[in-house]
């Protein structure tokens, strides 16, 4: 349901306008909290996926930690009533379907069901069906596997007779204690190798110390107390191929792209020395819109695109492409590509409901963790960021560049995850906003994700992504792209459409408060979108923010730092540095965390050894422009500091992390 707007006074000016109050029932006031957040009312049903935790551990003699602990690991706890995952998981054990697996190109999500009321599976197919298997599950609890794909508590019951069986199968009898329970932790996801089984059950012993606690998908309030003693039990990890730069916490393999030449061209990469002649500065998240197998057939086709690593979302399993010091081809912008590595993520930006596996967003966090610390890369979302923040190398390339991993990846988490978290770094009146809302609670509309031609609502999913309006009114126009629609045509809500969208994690200057209503600067115009104190989707900020120098009355942006013209060897041809049809207007500012100095390489031929990088003295701002990234030369602008809040400020009443692990 849509949030009303703010009230207007007419013919007040905004900044100046009385505050005016409006007195309900206590009863009203409580029926309208889930209205003006968002948030799902909390009442006296929200700790029932708690006591199913319980009660399903009492009954199969599982450590209530142990299964909570795994549950997470596969869910977060979350239930996605009767929606599978990626790789067709269902439910906070996240029990996958493979007596039913869809074929490895068809359409995520659409796992066929077996017949109502049956189990589907022998005591022979049991002895080799993975751990976690649905129809094993249907089978050791009698429960239809209908009903274990959309009722939470027989999927919870189910992953308790699993976890116990597996400890039988062991040889081993149903202790409490929570340390005997390692290997068949170990085995619940059914992964194929050693280093990746002992990596999740590693996860899931550290969730069991740790303790954890979350608000679910379903408004279940959920609490894993911390057990301090409890240790992993790592195994000696084995060896793993040459080629692959991976952190040892990680089963890694490899699958090389080609470097070959063909018809006049060449491809699927370009060889290079990095960092030493370029500096690796940002990690670009991408997911794959296809299987994984097919994209290990187009990464294998030198006339296909190409990127450094794929991750797989049945078990967060790593395949390596291409060595970190080589340029693939991943991002649209070939300055992006030659400081950056691409990592592809198995799954689909227009399906809400094929929800990201956790142990893929915890592989991914660890590889760039790794690389991020092996290339002195800043965790910022201005060095990482996805597919769908890469600047267009110029403005006719608007258009066509990708949207991925769009708005149903969970950026807050993710950071979470890389140890950086994202959280308040100003106070609330700060000039500076970090976009956070909270994801699971956050569903904003939207359309189209049933192809191009589909102008019905998606499923309503958690979103990092929050919209921009022309006005402090959800009844406002939504804000326009003109490059994105050049045509000039309007914004719309479809899932594709970023012309009127920021994503968790991303900076801005603010323009302008009214209320509940915040403003930023956003591609020269002002947008505004909803940002209640109570419940807010932004948070203060600190850092730097550039701005036109006195005197100017507009400033270019370009999608790409090129070198001045005086800087390309003879008989080299240069580029033609043309800007995007945005500008940023004197009184404007943009967030800045990157000052670099412009580069090229030409890439017109097939050679042997690594091009040489043109590099300039013309130096640039990388700011935030919009959804997506820009650049602007420092000769045109200043920097402005905001001061970065310490302590109690920065966090009062800026979202923090409360309910979250």
């Amino acid at each position: 349901m849509r949030r009303p707007a703010a009230p207007r006074v007419l013919g007040v000016p905004r900044r100046r306008r009385l505050l005016i109050c409006v007195t309900a029932t206590a009863a009203s006031a409580a029926l309208m909290v889930p209205l003006l957040t968002g948030r799902p009312a909390h009442g006296p049903d929200d700790h029932r996926l708690q006591s199913e935790f319980g009660e399903a551990a009492d009954e199969f003699h599982v450590p209530r930690n142990v299964l909570m602990g795994v549950a997470y690991l596969q869910s977060r706890w979350d239930s996605h009533p009767g929606v599978p995952s990626v790789v067709g998981g269902y439910g906070p054990m996240h029990l996958t379907d493979t007596g039913t697996s869809r074929p490895a190109d068809s359409a995520p999500g659409t796992a066929a069901a077996g017949p109502p009321g049956t189990a589907a599976s022998t005591p022979a197919q049991d002895a080799s069906a993975p751990p976690g298997d649905l129809r094993r599950a249907a089978r050791l609890t009698g429960v239809p596997a209908e009903k274990l794909r959309t009722d939470t508590a027989a999927n919870v019951r189910a992953g308790a007779a699993l976890l116990a069986a597996t400890q039988r199968q062991l040889g081993k009898s149903l202790t409490a204690d929570t340390d005997d329970w390692w290997e068949a932790v170990a085995r619940f996801p059914g992964t194929d190798d050693k280093i990746s089984a002992a990596t999740y059950a590693d996860d899931v012993f550290t969730v069991i110390r740790k303790g954890a606690h979350r608000t679910t998908d379903t408004g279940q309030r959920v609490t894993l107390p911390a057990s301090p003693g409890v240790r992993p039990h790592r195994p000696v990890e084995p060896p793993r191929p040459k080629e692959v730069e991976c952190p040892p916490e990680l089963d890694c393999s490899w699958l090389s792209a080609p470097y070959v030449q063909y018809d006049g061209g060449y491809g699927n990469h370009d060889l290079a020395d990095r960092p030493r002649d370029e500096k690796i500065e940002y990690i670009v998240i991408h997911d794959t819109e296809a299987s994984l197998s097919s994209m290990f057939q187009t990464v294998q086709d030198p006339s296909e695109a190409s990127w450094h690593y794929s991750i797989r979302s049945k078990d967060g399993h790593v395949t390596q492409h291409i060595r970190t010091k080589d340029t693939a081809w991943h991002s649209g912008n070939q300055l992006v590509n030659a400081r950056s590595i691409g990592i592809e993520h198995e799954g689909f930006l227009t399906r809400p409901n094929t929800w990201y596996s956790e142990q893929m967003y915890r592989s991914s966090a660890r590889l760039v963790r790794y690389l991020a610390k092996k290339y002195g890369i800043p965790l910022d979302r201005q060095h990482i960021f996805g597919h769908d923040n890469v600047p267009a190398p110029t403005g006719g390339s608007i258009p066509s560049m990708h949207d991925d991993p769009g708005p149903f990846w969970d950026w807050r988490h993710y950071f979470d995850l890389l140890g950086a978290p994202l959280r308040a770094t100003g106070g609330e009146q700060s000039g500076m906003v970090t976009i956070l809302p909270d994801f699971a609670t956050h569903k904003p509309l939207f359309t189209g994700c049933g192809g191009d031609q589909d102008h019905s609502p998606c499923a309503p999913h958690g979103s990092s992504a929050v919209r921009l309006y022309t006005e402090p009114s959800e009844s406002a126009p939504l804000l326009q792209d003109p490059g994105r629609h050049p045509d000039g045509a309007a914004s719309t809500q479809g899932v594709n459409d970023l012309g009127s969208l920021v994503s968790a994690g991303q900076t801005f200057a603010v323009a302008d408060r009214d209320g509940d209503w915040t403003a930023i600067w956003f591609q020269g115009q002002e947008g505004w979108f909803w940002n209640p104190r109570n419940h807010p989707t932004a948070v203060g900020a600190g850092g730097r923010m550039v701005t036109p120098k006195e005197g100017l009355s507009e400033v270019q942006v370009f999608g790409r730092a090129l070198p001045e013209t005086g800087a390309y060897p003879a008989g080299m041809q240069e580029p033609t540095q043309s800007p995007l049809p945005y500008s940023i207007l004197a009184g404007q500012r943009y967030v800045t965390q990157s000052r670099l100095g412009g580069s090229y390489v030409d890439r017109s031929n097939f050679v042997e050894s690594p091009s040489p990088v043109v590099k300039g003295s013309e130096q640039y701002y990388e700011i935030q422009l919009g959804h997506r990234l820009a650049y602007v030369r420092a000769a045109d602008v200043d920097v402005v500091d905001v001061p970065v809040a310490a302590g109690p400020e920065a966090e009062s009443g800026q979202g923090g992390h409360a309910g979250r692990e």
